[in-house]
Order: structure tokens, then sequence, then C-alpha cells
């Protein structure tokens, strides 16, 4: 039986930088990694790591005000008391007091659910990663906010689904562009699986899904037959302590929720979670046990002992005090320094700010440039799935103080500014085509 590729392999044997690029290996990848592309950010890394650049870049939390010396004696205990269970295998569907517990969390934001449909995952995005290999063939659609988090485009070109974008205003997605994307699709006769979401404190576009549009997305989902996933890693982390009711809440049988502690605790650990309908649950413990085959049970102790014994709230609240001091600092900063014909997010919670930069100025193009003058940024097209972004880009001001955030923002905009300059000059000469998504590294999430 013959079968028919819907695209030629590479050649084991291809040019690169002036140079024969051979790799033995290219004509026994599987098609699907035609997708899997690596961010320009990542390969700046390095360089955007140094002390004396200003990285506005990754969404690396702040860490300083965690109780380092009592986490280290809980965890000496943990290894004391139960260490042979926390350094054993254990089960792909996690600890079950952390299951327990992460529902005491989710109440929080007005989920009712029971620990059973809980999976553990070695941060949330492993479920992303479950929920499309288990939801998306190739071909299939993902609906996603324009722009989106570059590890849910990653995870759906790993799978190869298409992913169509769906505009956000201050309020966040717009249901009347959702359901003409949702019409448009059927009428194409493409199957539509679900709409990836990020309802509060957005990454990368600092803008929350306002209250009043919730159920409205929900009932065009269910008129369509489309799931709702459901992305909230930052929802506890409202600058004025509000927190707003998830999606989830209201239509358990339609939404999958994935949540983490990488904001609210520890990054390091990689402790995520989903929660889904019960059937769904059931192909997730099954996925979880293919790809890991069970969680860190010691980093899952860890999390739980400091649920239990630390007062993990009054830690939240000191995380939201923390941010919001830096969000005060680079809008201030923004006002003061860039220049005319920028605009920007204005976040009430989370990690970021999305800057639209006037046409003629390139980001991507921008960004070595940006490195030299000691200031990192992402650029936008990462975050778009069909080439947009490259007048906008992502600061994230959620790691460095505020004194470092002004200072690179001040070398930011002396950058930009030279920019202008040269598309008033010139032209737009820095205009080019993206190649679509990119896998998410620490200085990208």
């Amino acid at each position: 039986m013959t079968e028919n590729r819907p695209s030629q392999r590479p050649s084991g044997l291809q040019k690169h930088s002036g140079r024969q690029n051979l790799d033995p290996h290219l004509e026994r990848y599987a098609a699907r990694t035609a997708g899997m592309t690596a961010s320009e950010i990542r390969a700046l890394f390095a360089v955007a790591s140094r002390p004396e650049v200003v990285s506005l870049a990754g969404g690396m939390p702040n860490l300083a005000a965690l109780p380092l010396d009592t986490l280290s004696a809980q965890v000496a205990e943990i290894i004391a008391e139960d260490g042979l269970v926390a350094l054993q295998y254990g089960s792909a569907h996690g600890v079950p007091v952390l299951r327990e517990q992460i529902c005491e969390i989710m109440a929080l934001e007005g989920i009712k659910a029971h620990p059973d449909d809980v999976v553990v995952t070695v941060g949330s995005q492993m479920g992303l990663d479950m929920v499309t290999r288990l939801f998306c063939d190739p071909g299939d659609v993902v609906i996603a906010e324009g722009p989106s988090y570059v590890g849910a485009l990653g995870s759906f070109a790993a799978y190869q689904a298409q992913v169509v974008h769906v505009a956000m205003d201050d309020q966040g997605l717009v249901p009347s562009l959702l359901r003409e994307a949702l019409d448009q699709a059927k009428k194409a006769g493409r199957r539509v699986k679900f709409l990836y979401t990020i309802p509060n404190f957005h990454n990368p576009a600092g803008v929350t899904l306002a209250v009043e549009r919730r159920a409205e997305i929900l009932e065009i989902c269910r008129e369509h037959n489309v799931l709702v996933v459901e992305d909230n890693p930052y929802g506890l982390l409202g600058f004025d302590g509000q927190t707003y009711p998830a999606l989830r809440s209201t239509d358990p049988d339609n939404v999958v929720y994935l949540g983490s502690f990488s904001k609210t605790f520890a990054s390091g650990l990689r402790v995520g979670w989903v929660l889904a309908p019960h059937a769904v649950r059931e192909k997730l413990v099954l996925a979880a046990e293919s790809a890991t085959l069970c969680p860190p049970t010691f980093n899952q102790m860890i999390v739980s002992r400091y649920l239990a014994t630390h007062d993990w709230k009054g830690q939240i609240k000191k995380f939201r005090e923390n941010y919001r001091e830096r969000r005060d600092a680079i809008l201030s900063a923004l006002d003061q320094y860039l220049p005319p014909g920028c605009s920007w997010t204005k976040p009430d919670g989370g990690f970021y700010v999305w800057v639209t930069v006037p046409e003629g100025v390139d980001t991507k193009a921008m960004l070595p440039r940006a490195v030299t003058a000691r200031v990192a940024y992402a650029s936008g097209t990462g975050f778009y799935a069909d080439g947009f972004g490259s007048r906008q880009m992502r600061l994230s001001y959620c790691y460095p103080t505020p004194e470092r955030i002004r200072e690179g923002v001040r070398r930011l905009a002396a950058v930009l500014e030279s920019e202008m300059d040269l598309a008033r000059t010139f032209g737009n000469v820095s205009a080019r085509q993206i190649q679509g998504p990119q896998n998410p590294s620490p200085d990208t999430v």
C-alpha cells in the first residue's frame, strides 16, 4: 500500500550560512518536526542574561520574597520523614493530598472540583501538550487569541494543528470575532477542536477578559461544539486582589482548565495540573504515563508541605505587591521615555505589557540592536502563528528591580528613536516575513 505525503522531506544535505550542513537524520525525522522551530529570543538568551543587559524579555518569577530558610527545613523534613516515598516512583495521576489542595485553590475562582478529576503535570506546559495530543489530528484547527502564548503555539505546531487567531481589545477576546472565525471555519469544512484562551492577565498582551464577555464566549463555543482550554497561571496575581471567576466555574463539562504553581510558588519545581471532565481525565492519565510515567513525587510533596504549613495566601499577597510595584515602574517609564506613536496595554495583574510601535519599525529586526544597547525584550512575531506581530513587543516587568526597569525602558526608547529615524529616512527597510511559531524557553514564558 502506498501512502501520500503532504509535503516532501528535506534533503540530508543543506546549505546553511554559507556552509554545508550534513545531518544524516534529516530523512528519518517525522513530518511533524517541520513545525518545531527555535525561538530567536532563545538564541540571544546567553547575551541577554549578562548582568549589564536589562532583560525585559523573560517571564521569570521574582522568587526573592520566598521564605527560603523555612523551605529548606521543610525539604529536609520530607527526606527524613518520608524519603522512601518522596524518592520513589508515584502515580501518573499525582499525589492525592496535593490534588485535594489544588481543588481548594481553584475554589477561590469559583471552581467546584473533585480531586479525582485533577491530573498533576510537570508544569502546565505538559498539560497543554497532552491536551493537544489528545484532541488534535494534523490539519485540525485551534482558535487562539492574537497574540497568544508562545509555548502553546509551539505545541500546536508540533502536532500539526492549524492556528486561527482571534483579535483582542482592552477587554480581552472579542466575542463577535470569535463567532465569525468559527462560522468561517465551518463554511470552509475545517474542524475546530478547541479554543485556547488565557483569560486573566494575558501572556503576552497583559489584558483581562471582561467578566460580562465570559458567558457569551462559552455559549458561542457550545453552539459550535468546540471545547475550551482555559490556561490560568496568573489568576491569583491581580494587583487589586480581585480574583475573576474561572470559565471552568460556569461550564465544567466543556472546559479543560490548566493551572500551575510556577507563578505563585516556585517555577523550578515544575508542578502544574489539568482539571478535565471525567472522561477526558482518564485519557490524560494515560497520556501522562506515556510521557513521563509519573510526575516527580518529591516535587509534589514539597508543594504540598508548603501549602499545608505556610501562609501561602499571604505569600501570594507579597508577590502581588512586588509585581504591582514593578508594573507601576514600567508604565511610568513608558510614559516618560517612549516616543510619540507608541501605545501599550495597562495590565491589572500578571507579568506583561504589550507595546505597539509606529509603522516602519520591525521589532524582530531591532532586537539584536537593542541587545547591543544592553536591553532585551520579546519581539511580537513569536506570539503569532501567521506572520503578524512585527510592530509589537512584549515587555516583562516581573523580574528586574524597578530601577532596572526604568533604565531598561530608557535604553529601549533610545534604540526605538534610532529605528524610527531610519524608517523616516529610508522607509521600512527591515520588514520581513516571519516563519511561524516558536518553542518555549525560560526566557519566553
